[in-house]
Formats: C-alpha cells, structure tokens, sequence
C-alpha cells in the first residue's frame, strides 16, 4: 500500500488501546527512601550483572524472556552511595510502596470511575532487557474497570496501575549496555485504555486528555521524559501489536497509520505467499564466501579481512516480496534486519531483491544464486560462524510467521513514525506475586485524601479559563501547551492585563516569532506584560517590541528605542479630533490606527470618538 493512500479505519477494524505512563513527583522512590534525583555526575559505583532464565511458579517461560535471555548480554549499573541503595542493587528487600504515590494512584482511578481493588498485591513483572537489576518490574494493580466521558470522548480504562520506573539506558557497545540506578524505582502511574475506534487523530486527543488527568492533580513531574506513551494497535486479520515508547504525543497519529499500513501489506503478502504455494521454509544455508574473493562491497569485505564468511540464506517463493515497502521507506527486508539485529550482533543484512547493489556486482550475485540453486536468498556476513546460524534461523522463522500474516510483536517507535522490531509479544508466565511484601491496605485516610485531589478535573480547568474571557479554543490550546502555570502567574501579577492577551502572546505571537527564528524567553514575555500593565505600550506594539528587544534590554527601553511607546489619552484625543475633522467620523478610526500603529490604544480611540460624541 503506498503511502498517502486513504485509510477507512472503521472499515478496517482498526483497534487501539493506550498505556500512558507518567512520572510521579514524590518526595522518595516507590519501595526505597532514597530521593527521585537524576544525576548527570560521574557514578560513584559500577556493578556488573548478566541475567539467566528461570521458570515461573506453574512451570511456563515467558516467550519475551526467552528472546531477551538468548541475546546473551551482560548489563553495567552505575550508581551515587548518597542516592541509591541496596535496593535497586536487588541486594536487599523492597520497603512498603510509598503512601504519597499511592495517595495518587487511587486519586486518579477515582478520576476515572474505576473500581479499586479490596485489597492490593505488589506483582513482579518480568522484564529481562537489563533496565531492571533484579529482572522484573515491581507493579502494583490499584483499580480496574474505569470510564469516563471527558471532552466528548467515552474513555474506558482497563487497569490502574502504580508502578516503578526502569533505569536510564546511558550507553550501549557490542553486547555491554550500561544503565545508570537514578530514574530505577521512581513511581509512575500507568493507566491502559480499553481498545478504541476512534481515528488516529482522536486517540492523539485522548492520549493527551489521559496524560492531562495526572498532571492537573499537580502531583506529576514535569519535564522531558516524564510521561511516555506506548499504543496497541490491531485490525481485522491483523495482530494486536505493542508499539513501545511513542516519543511524543503528536506522532501518535502517524504511528497508527504507518502500522496500520504494515499490518495491511504483511496480509496481502500472505496471500500472495498461499497463491505460489508457499508453506514454510525449512532452514538452509550455504557458504558462498568463495563468490566474493574480489569483491568491491565494503560491507561484505570488511567481514572477510576480519576472518569472517559469507553465507546465504535460502529463501524459494519469496522473490519480489523481499524488497516489498511495509511502511514508508521501509521494506520487508528491513523487518528480516530488525529480527537479526535483536537477536544477534550482526549490522543486518542484504537480499536478492536489492541486488546488484552496496557494492555487489551483478556476476556476484549469479555466482551465488549458482551456488545456492535458487534466485532468492538473504546474504549474511560475519566472523562467528555460530552467530551467521542463528541469524539464519531467525530469518527463516520470520519468513515462516509471513505465510500466516501479521505476527503479535513488541515493536520500538522511530522518530518518523515507523517502527521496528523489538521482542515478541510477552506471554501469561510473565507476572507473579511479589514474595517480599505483604498485601497493601488502602485506608480510609488514604481514601479521603484521594478524593480531595480528584476532585479537579479537565472540564473544571476549561470553565475557569472561559471565566476570563478565554475562548474554548484558545483555553485548550493553553491547557495542552507548556505555558499554562506562566499564565496563571502573569495573570496573577499583571492584574491590568486582559487574561485573553496573555494568553495570545504565550500562545499566538511567541509561537510565530519562534518560527521566524526570534529567541523568546520568559524574562522578555514577562518584560512585555510588564510594559502592557503600566499602561507603557499597546497591545498593538506587542509583537514589534518582542521581536526586536537587544539581549538585556527590557520592552520599555526597546519600546522607547522604536518609537513604540503608548501616547498618552490627552494626546489620542486630540489626533482624534483632527482626523475626525480631516477624513470623516466614518474613517476616523481606521485613520488613526494606521497613521500610529502600535502607539495608539484601539480602546482610547474608541473613547475619544465617544466622547466627541461620534459612533466609531
């Protein structure tokens, strides 16, 4: 399917549910005392740990944890003796869940008209990439069948949980990854959605009113990072995929088109699997280093000046399906890389549908397809011989999963919006009870200070900013920004200024003047509604003044340097006068605006006019 093309999502089935995740500000982590600080200084510790599979209470291993294990990387955590403890080092017991993140959790399922559990359990959630030192992720089920209709929109969460945050990946060499202990153990609230069919667009908005509902308790940490997003997305015939950590809220939309699109041409390329017959492929690889001994491909000479080898992986009935486009700019091949790259330390691949190509001359490729008895084939270059077999079984099993169309995976958002293959979708096995705690009583004090805080809501935020005069748009559009406490601030402390204008320079004008490259800061939008709370410049000289105000200088000085500064109304009322007399009552208005734009107050022209007794 190329891109552009006009999906019908109701038509397709289109599902999708959401999992927002959002940090909680606390004055200490969820099962540690030690504080929620991260720290950019150099780690006064190292420790170095690699994880094993274990089997869970009923005998099952989770297929997640099988895939993660088999990757054989050895994971380093970097830590501060004054911020971390013994806890995140898995060395000692988790302490109680702390009150003021649970104070918080249940707040929000009240939010959401969710029912909370009589009594909550602590849960171990295996998570073995080496985010969490001890191999899972301490998660605590607080509530569970919420709605909510919020905006027009009928919001139907699942679950509610209250749970820890993983640590901060700082680096990443061959199979080494390096994590640093300072974000492990900062509580977050994780709300999943029921599976909706709303559009791309619309799941964008809730996305965003879900994420809203826990920062409007004020009880949210602020800043990059703090709350992430991840999207399950299915359509009829498809599979339910997870797309993990969705950067930001406004790629949300083309996440789901872009999968949505994947999910569409891996069916159709199931279906041209079955019309030639293709059932499944059984493993087969040939060495065919022999058909490169003069090769100029530095990707696959660079291999063989190493010790390396060459091998191909037989791939009969896939012609033209290699090189098929799943997502824009990304073809089916890319997915075969994905899976290697996961699985293995390989850099990727090259298929017959690309080539000649990356250097691989035409009588390359014949020699190989001499070599391996089939025109269709995945080249594979590397050093470990053990490494190139299990690359090739993994190729074969993606290949295999093709015939049956859209495979239930774990996939990585990309900053375009496509995705990548990540992990396969985590099983039943992969929670448990935590044996370290006891179950955790949710009080009546606890209760009550919960339903203090959920007592704000969204719909309370917008009717206060439309008391001031804030159209319903403009009122969302400063909900949704980064500049809404700024306003209530200025609107505090310029008391003179119509809360309206504040909102238009926050929003509307620095907005603008940043795109045309114009470095805003709070101290010039401050300087400005200054200036417009002493009456020293009009709300028509706003967007001048901030544009052309030097380094240091505040708008009343650049207001003076451009001529801009507010005529006083004895002086209005006099040019009025004359303009009445020269152009007319009827043009007086629009005569004096544009003879001194940005000196003159429309409202003080309007005044004048009233008072010499002329209807503007």
């Amino acid at each position: 399917m190329p891109a552009g093309t006009q999906l019908d999502y109701r038509a397709l089935g289109l599902k999708v549910g959401l999992e927002i995740h959002v940090q909680l500000s606390t004055p200490r982590k969820l099962f540690c005392h030690c504080p929620p600080l991260l720290r950019d200084d150099e780690p006064h510790f190292r420790v170095e740990r690699s994880l094993n599979i274990s089997l869970s209470e009923l005998g099952a291993v989770d297929p997640a944890v099988v895939w993660e294990v088999r990757k054989r990387r050895r994971a380093v955590y970097e830590g501060y003796r004054d911020t971390t403890c013994l806890v995140e080092l898995d060395e000692e017991p988790p302490h109680m869940p702390d009150e003021e993140a649970l104070v918080t959790a249940v707040a929000v399922a009240k939010m959401f008209n969710a029912k909370l559990f009589d009594e909550m359990h602590v849960m171990r959630k295996i998570v073995v990439d080496g985010s969490n030192v001890s191999g899972f992720q301490r998660t605590v089920l607080v509530a569970y069948g919420g709605r909510k209709k919020i905006l027009g929109y009928d919001v139907g969460v699942q679950t509610i949980a209250l749970e820890e945050d993983a640590a901060r990946k700082i680096a990443e060499e061959g199979r080494t990854v390096v994590y640093r202990l300072d974000r492990l153990g900062i509580p977050l609230v994780e709300i999943a959605t029921e599976p909706m069919t709303y559009s791309p667009q619309q799941i964008e908005e809730v996305a965003w009113i879900v994420g809203y509902s826990v920062k409007i308790t004020g009880r949210a940490r602020r800043g990059a990072g703090t709350v992430r997003q991840d999207v399950n997305v299915s359509i009829a015939g498809g599979a339910k995929t997870e797309i993990k950590g969705v950067p930001d809220l406004s790629l949300i939309p083309r996440v789901i088109e872009y999968e949505v699109m994947r999910q569409l041409n891996l069916l159709r390329m199931a279906e041209e699997l079955r019309r030639r017959g293709v059932r499944g492929l059984e493993p087969s690889t040939v060495d065919v280093t022999a058909a490169f001994a003069n090769t100029k491909s530095r990707l696959i000479s660079s291999a063989l000046k190493a010790g390396g080898q060459v091998i191909a992986v037989k791939t009969p009935g896939f012609q033209g399906l290699l090189g098929l486009e799943v997502q824009p700019g990304r073809r089916f091949g890319a997915e075969l890389a994905d899976y290697v790259r996961a699985w293995t330390e390989l850099g990727g691949l090259v298929h017959s549908d690309e080539l000649p190509g990356y250097g691989i001359a035409a009588d390359e490729v014949r020699r190989v397809e001499a070599m391996a008895g089939t025109g269709c084939f995945v080249l594979l270059a590397g050093i470990d011989r053990r490494e190139l077999e299990e690359a090739a079984a993994v190729i074969v099993q993606r290949l295999n999963a093709a015939v049956n169309g859209v495979p239930e995976e774990t996939r990585g958002a990309n900053p375009d919006g496509t995705t990548r293959f990540l992990r396969p979708r985590p099983g039943a096995a992969r929670m448990y009870p935590e044996t370290d705690l006891p179950p955790v009583k949710i009080t009546i004090e606890i209760i009550r200070r919960a339903e203090e805080i959920a007592r704000v809501s969204l719909e309370d935020k917008l009717d206060k900013l439309a008391a001031m005069g804030l159209s319903k748009d403009v009122a969302l559009q400063l909900v949704r920004s980064p500049h809404l406490e700024k306003f209530e601030e200025y609107v505090l402390r310029y008391r003179s200024v119509p809360p309206p204008l504040v909102a238009r320079v926050l929003i509307n004008i620095a907005r603008a003047l940043a795109r045309e490259g114009v470095e805003i800061t709070e101290e010039k939008v401050a300087s400005v509604l200054e200036a417009l709370d002493k009456g020293v410049i009009t709300k028509e000289a706003v967007e001048d003044v901030l544009r052309n105000m030097k380094p240091g200088e505040t708008a009343e000085e650049a207001a003076k340097r451009l001529g801009l500064t507010r005529l006083p109304y004895e002086k209005v009322r006099e040019i009025v006068r004359e303009a009445v007399q020269r152009v007319g009552s009827v043009n007086a208005l629009r005569e004096v605006m544009r003879a001194y734009r940005g000196r003159v107050d429309v409202e003080d022209v309007k005044r004048a006019l009233s008072e010499l007794h002329v209807r503007p």
